[in-house]
């Protein structure tokens, strides 16, 4: 009972972020990410019940239909939604808190060799943006935007927008973070907000030198 309503808070997920799913059939029957998932969580199940080769085999099969590489081992919460999804891979450590969206080609992976928990953890309602990769055992907090194309080495506080290679923290909320902040057409330029900061810079020392070279007359004086 727990799987199925698990099922179809994943379900109900993909209307709630994807415009563009109108039709439940065609959602059941073509999103390779709904696939992906209902694959993960028959084989996550099996996993935990320490069955062999089955989980593997479902997961690979699963990647083959779908271009989604989820490890059966991987732990990930209720209301899960890949958007599009070609070329997600989710390591076999790797924690998703509750209502996570990832886009296609994210990888949550490990940085090389070790053991133990290698993949990292994310928290609740994170979003990572498309070819974004979040490598090694760190914590992703809870609210976190994960910006297209970004590489995230380093453990991320609650409520922060990460852009950047590597992944560095450019805006942070603080309190209750707004609904909207989580919409990832909102996120920032901060290329264009220093491009910006440096023209009024600019803008400031050219005023400043003028008035320098060209006095104000002093209008009281006399003649």
């Amino acid at each position: 009972m727990k799987l199925l309503k698990t099922l179809k808070e994943d379900f109900t997920a993909i209307f709630e972020r994807d415009p563009a799913a109108v039709s439940r059939v065609e959602v059941f029957l073509l999103y390779s990410g709904w696939h992906a998932i209902l694959a993960h969580r028959i084989a996550h199940a099996l996993w935990r019940r320490q069955v062999p080769v089955l989980p593997r085999l479902i997961s690979q099969l699963a990647r083959f239909f779908t271009g989604i590489e989820i490890h059966p081992g991987a732990v990930i919460g209720h209301a899960f939604f890949i958007d599009h999804g070609m070329g997600v891979v989710i390591g076999e450590t790797t924690e998703i808190g509750h209502h996570v969206t990832l886009y296609q080609g994210v990888t949550l992976g490990g940085t090389g060799k070790e053991r133990g928990k290698r993949h990292p953890t994310l928290g609740n309602h994170v979003v990572v943006g498309g070819g974004a990769k979040v490598l090694g055992g760190i914590v992703i907090g809870d609210n976190v935007k994960i910006g297209a194309n970004s590489v995230v080495l380093k453990p991320v506080p609650d409520n922060c927008t990460v852009v950047g290679i590597p992944g560095r923290i450019i805006h942070k909320i603080p309190g209750d973070f707004p609904e909207k902040a989580l919409d990832h057409t909102e996120m920032p330029d901060p290329t264009m907000e220093r491009i910006l900061a440096l023209y009024e810079e600019v803008a400031a020392l050219k005023r400043e030198l003028h008035e320098q070279h060209h006095p104000t007359p002093d209008r009281d004086a006399g003649p």
